[in-house]
């Protein structure tokens, strides 16, 4: 028998070093097992965060002055644009998704997770997705997302294609001379000739304001009868075609530049904008009238607005609507101020927008007297320029350069609200409705069930997005697809 064998023999010694370092090796795995638990927890504290933000999405509590959802998330928490909009919309995409949302809310599954599969995830897919997901890392679950999209492009592109080869146009004349037209259209060529239809449809058979049927134009529709009928819809569609091809002749097939087409023109009375009286007395007159070019009336403060920063032609009319003079086009707000604007602004500057896209606004209208000095104009986006104008909201340019915003009811609306401080433990109120609920979450909650097998992508595509239903076979992939091999696995 050897000394080891030996039952006397006595235990070997621990040294202080030895015993220390299996005291650090347990300290660490429990502060290990500490950060897992807190990471589950941080999970499902987000799961009640995105719930919330969906409430108050749906709720539009942050319709008083902001753009979106998202615009509000950026002033009063702090989140960058990019961040907030994914916040809203994964919480858009979770409402529709109880599975998925349950399985966050008990800490079992990642933002991360969930972040990529809400851009593919639907009702009837859900629990296909939220099983691969709980044996997957999140680095999976992105591969598969982005293979799952690319199948979905390469299909659509198919269909795309398999449209735009079969589009064609037929005509030819019936016995009776009568041209007949059958032919399919790609769908956005099919939505042009549609508005079209229905535009030259309208103009033909505009109400008069002293007749109670519609008008039949002769010129396109051939001779009255004396006991006329109104004209049935497709009658209608086949006047308005004629007028079309006569107006597309007559105007040489003519597109037009774009900036004619979506040209927008508004007729504004002086006394909209203010007389030169009115300017010296820092007055505008709202009594005028204002209207677009098909007639439709526009309020005085939109007039404004409009005027704030656009191209100007002063037409001068006699009584009778007769153009007696008509000015050179100028803008309002010269280049080179516009310039020097836009290098100082950079952006909008109302609380929360980082919008480039953005009018020129004078913080003192020019009709009331306000130059067109850098000193009397900010950088707002439509939605601000809008509420600037016609939602009560005020702003004042300070002489140290800062925009200062009121609300409607004159409160101060800050640049960046102060964050609010927490005094209770982290993720107390969860935690409460954990226990509420029965919900535990220990170490292991988050942790997926993989063993550090080789995701197969191909498989993985066809198992989730074609599932095998009973007596029938998966459907294949598309052709030319080749999934599994990729980044070269």
């Amino acid at each position: 028998m050897t000394s080891t064998e030996h039952p006397n023999t006595p235990p070997t010694p621990v040294t202080p070093a030895a015993a220390s370092g299996l005291r650090r090796q347990h300290e660490t795995a429990q502060l290990g097992d500490a950060i897992a638990e807190l990471a589950a927890r941080i999970q499902a504290a987000t799961c009640e965060l995105l719930v919330m933000i969906h409430a108050f999405d749906e709720r539009e509590g942050w319709g008083e002055g902001f753009t979106s959802c998202a615009h509000w998330l950026n002033w009063r928490t702090g989140l960058a644009m990019g961040a907030a909009r994914e916040k809203v919309r994964v919480a858009r995409a979770l409402a529709a998704l109880p599975e998925m949302s349950a399985a966050m809310g008990r800490g079992a599954l990642s933002y991360s997770k969930v972040r990529a599969l809400t851009r593919i995830a639907t009702p009837s897919n859900e629990v296909r997705l939220l099983d691969f997901a709980r044996c997957a890392t999140a680095a999976h679950v992105e591969r598969l997302v982005r293979a799952w999209r690319r199948v979905d492009r390469i299909e659509a592109a198919e269909d795309d294609r398999r449209r735009h080869a079969g589009r064609h146009l037929e005509t030819w004349l019936d016995e009776d001379g009568m041209l007949v037209v059958r032919g399919r259209l790609s769908p956005e060529v099919g939505a042009v000739v549609q508005r079209a239809l229905d535009a030259a449809s309208d103009r033909l058979y505009r109400e008069a304001a002293d007749v109670d049927k519609p008008l039949n134009r002769t010129a396109v529709a051939g001779p009255q009868q004396e006991d006329q009928e109104p004209p049935s819809p497709g009658q209608r569609r086949a006047d308005a075609l004629g007028l079309l091809a006569e107006s597309a002749l007559a105007a040489d097939l003519d597109r037009g530049t774009a900036g004619d087409r979506y040209q927008v023109v508004v007729h504004v009375d002086a006394d909209v904008l203010g007389s030169d009286s009115d300017i010296q007395a820092g007055q505008a007159n709202p009594a005028g009238q204002a209207a677009l070019e098909d007639g439709i009336r526009a309020s005085a403060e939109t007039s404004r607005r409009i005027a704030c920063d656009a191209s100007r032609v002063v037409m001068r009319h006699d009584r009778q609507g007769t153009v007696l003079d008509v000015g050179r086009k100028t803008r309002t707000i010269p280049p080179a101020i516009r310039r020097a604007l836009t290098n100082r602004d950079r952006r909008c500057r109302f609380p929360g927008c980082d919008s480039r896209h953005c009018d020129a606004h004078h913080v003192r209208h020019w009709a009331d007297g306000g130059g067109t000095r850098l000193d009397n104009l900010v950088l707002l986006c439509r939605r601000h320029h809008r509420a600037v104008h016609e939602e009560g909201f005020t702003v004042e340019l300070r002489d140290d350069g800062d925009a200062h915003f009121w609300w409607p009811d004159g409160r101060r609306l800050p640049a960046a609200p102060a964050a609010p401080w927490w005094t209770g433990r982290p993720l107390a109120p969860t935690d409460a409705e954990l226990a509420d609920a029965d919900i535990t979450i220990d170490a292991h909650t988050a942790t997926p069930e993989w063993h550090g097998e080789r995701l197969d992508l191909g498989w993985a595509i066809d198992v989730l997005r074609w599932p095998v239903s009973s007596g029938s076979r998966a459907r294949d992939v598309p052709a030319g697809t080749s999934l599994s091999n990729e980044s070269g696995e």
